[in-house]
Order: structure tokens, then sequence, then C-alpha cells
């Protein structure tokens, strides 16, 4: 696979871009004018914009790149920039995700990612430039993305982004979208109203407490009521927040995650809860998503 990936993008890199290029580009949008483009689209340069369009309308091209899962002729998800950089002590490597669709929500998406992994490049080498100017510096960036879920209605796309500076943090942040409807799932919409705060947080809770019984506090939660010694020294858990991050799994099951550092200790890593669907099934807005 890998092979065949660096043969690709060799024979992208080694195409003649003619001096007419943005002539053809816009010709080809306009031949494709019912497939509205988003604006982050139209904003990239031409020969960015005309990779990305053959991607999208060639299923050819878009099963030999890697032979990535397919929906219909689009793809589901593919690297859209990889940003790079090595130099001594410092180090960067940023995948930005591109989605597959066209609907409003998607395209906010994609536009959003295509931000974010710029801004974050950006502020790698302001940091670094900065660090540079004081000996033994070290800083490093790593961010790209998984996929977690992909049924034929679900596709759950979590994004991390891991800083190092001495010690280092961790950020995930899932988005699921529903496939056929192209709709970005949030977690109020999935519920009727917002009890499901207070039964999955209650849940959460009692897991923590029992988990940290059962494992003699190998695994340690900064929880309400496990009688830390430096409870007073940590925000402890109470409440999952209203948008708090999740994911559906492809069995249909809610999982709400938390950030490296957000409700444990570092070496705890990131944490993930599976709520039952028995415990929420009353308060959810139906069962299309969560069974």
């Amino acid at each position: 696979m890998m092979d065949k990936l660096k043969k690709l993008e060799e024979k992208y890199k080694n195409i003649p871009i003619p001096e007419n290029l943005d002539a053809v580009v816009e010709a080809s949008l306009k031949k494709n004018r019912k497939r509205q483009m988003p604006k982050w689209f139209l904003g990239m340069t031409a020969a960015a914009a005309l990779f990305i369009a053959s991607l999208n309308m060639s299923p050819t091209m878009a099963k030999a790149l890697g032979e990535l899962p397919v929906l219909g002729d689009v793809v589901h998800v593919l690297t859209f920039v990889h940003y790079e950089k090595q130099e001594d002590t410092y180090s960067a490597n940023i995948d930005v995700p591109l989605i597959s669709g066209n609907s409003d929500a998607i395209n906010a998406l994609n536009e959003k990612y295509a931000k974010e992994g710029k801004a974050l490049y950006e502020q790698f080498e302001k940091e670094m430039e900065g660090m540079q100017q004081v000996e033994g510096g070290h800083l490093g960036v790593d961010s790209g993305y998984i996929v977690a879920t992909d049924t034929e209605k679900l596709l759950s796309i979590g994004r991390y982004v891991v800083n190092t500076v001495g010690s280092s943090s961790t950020v995930m942040q899932y988005d699921t979208i529903d496939k056929q409807k192209e709709i970005v799932l949030t977690l109020p919409s999935l519920f009727k109203d917002d009890s499901y705060i207070s039964i999955i947080s209650d849940y959460i809770k009692e897991k923590m407490q029992e988990e940290m019984l059962a494992t003699n506090q190998e695994k340690v939660y900064w929880v309400e009521g496990a009688g830390l010694a430096d409870e007073d020294l940590v925000d402890t858990f109470t409440s999952i927040r209203p948008e708090q991050n999740f994911y559906i799994t492809a069995k249909n099951k809610l999982v709400i995650v938390f950030d490296k550092y957000e409700v444990a200790p570092g070496y705890m890593g990131v944490i993930e809860f599976e709520i039952p669907t028995e415990l929420i099934k009353d308060t959810r807005m139906n069962d299309e998503y969560i069974q």
C-alpha cells in the first residue's frame, strides 16, 4: 500500500501544469456546476483544487489512492493536506482530513479542519522560532485522525493533537456524521431534553469509583467522593458538558470521551466510557443512532 501511495504521489508531483490551468479548473467546475463547490474549495490554488476534484469525481482514482473505503462514487475520508517539519529537536507531523459529501454541514467541517490544521502548523513554526533562541529547546506536535466508525449510515472520525514540550498533552475531538442525510450529529440532538447530562454523569462517576476499587487504585480518576488525598488540588469531575466529546460505535453504542488530564492523571491518557443504551433509552430522541 505504501509503495502504491508513493508512486501516486510521485506521479502527481510530476504532472506538467499547463499555463492555462486556472481556466481548465474553472471549466471543470462549470461543467459540474450541479455539484456546488464549497467556498474553501474554490479558494484553493488551481492545482490543489483540480487534484481534490479528481479524487471526488473519479471512483477509479479514489480507489487507487490506498484503496480507501468508498461510498458510491466518493471517498469517505482522505488526507487533504500534510504538514511536516523535522529540524534538530523540533518536529511537526500534521495530517488534515477531508470528508466527502457536499452538504453545508460537511463543507463547514472540512473548512474547519483546513483552518485548524494550518493554524496548528503556523503556531508550531512561531513557537519553534522563539525557542530556537534558547539552547536546548524541544518542541513537537503530532496531529492526525482515526476513523472510529464507518458503517452504511454512520461515520465517526476522531482528530487528535499531541503536543510535546517536556511532557505531552493529548486532545481528541470526534465528529459523527449521518452519511445518508449528510448531517453532523451533536450530543443534544440525540436526546429529548437535557436530562441525559445528569443520567450519563452519574453513571460515569459510579464507573470511575468502581474501577478505582477494582484495580486497587492503579486506575485513578479525579472524581467527587473518591477520597483522593489531593482532592483539593484538582478539579474533580462532577458532570459532563452538554456538548461533551463523543462518538457512536458500529454497534450503535454511545461513547463519552475525555481528553488526557481532563478527569485523571496524564498516565491514564484519553479516557472513554461506553454508556449502556438501557440507561438512556427513555431520554434519547429515537433509536435511529443509539440502540
